[in-house]
């Protein structure tokens, strides 16, 4: 349980050749669709408004969104696949199996990477990836229009005043400035406080020792 698989045989991947081979960062689709879930899609529902399939941050969209509700979380250190029920005690594990046993089961025709989104969504942020490189203006460039192209396709103005609603709340430089890098820190310390007042665990206080604090030069 939790071992890398054996090689030997041939998987559904290597049957299916390399006419469908797919290069995706699954583990950058997570954040996306993490940072979607906990923080686009409660303002969606309560505007009462249905994305549409043009849009790219639909659930129907993400490659692996098929995949990861197949992940059966039984124990801290035990990981189940909702297909064929083995078990891996790492969820690393469980991804590697995906990709050797199930690969056929990715919805390579419709569905598209997830993670190609994440310049706008501030993915990094959800990762704790530490961005020791100075701001790229030109990437900075890139990324907003990406998030105007995806305001235009998710919230079209002219569907009504949810839609302009939640088109203009996604374009704010509040919301790509501030909120987003707020919500990243939230979901990596669910102690925070959320929008809507409600705390999601106990802070913990840690007590400094006088001995572990620095002496003031005399």
């Amino acid at each position: 349980m939790g071992h890398e698989e054996s090689t030997t045989s041939r998987t559904p991947k290597q049957e299916l050749g390399d006419a469908v081979e797919v290069h995706c960062s699954r583990e950058r689709s997570r954040a996306a669709w993490k940072i979607i879930e906990e923080y686009l899609m409660p303002f969606v529902d309560k505007e009462r408004y249905q994305l549409s399939r043009r849009c790219r941050l639909h659930p129907d969209n993400d490659l692996y969104r098929d995949q990861e509700q197949h992940k059966i979380r039984l124990d801290i250190n035990e990981w189940q696949c909702g297909y064929c029920k083995k078990s891996f005690y790492e969820e690393k594990y469980l991804d590697k199996h995906f990709d050797n046993r199930h690969y056929n089961l990715l919805n390579v025709s419709h569905s598209r990477c997830l993670a190609d989104v994440c310049g706008a969504l501030h993915c990094d942020h959800v990762m704790d990836i530490s961005l020791k490189t100075k701001c790229n203006p030109a990437a900075a460039a890139r990324n907003h229009l990406l998030c105007e192209s995806l305001a235009d396709s998710c919230f079209p103005v002219n569907e009504g005043p949810s839609a302009s609603r939640l088109h203009g709340s996604s374009m704010s430089s509040s919301y790509a400035n501030s909120v987003m890098p707020t919500l990243a820190r939230e979901i990596r310390n669910p102690s925070l406080e959320d929008e809507r007042g409600i705390k999601r665990g106990p802070q913990k206080l840690i007590r400094v020792s006088q001995s572990g604090r620095k002496k003031k030069p005399s």
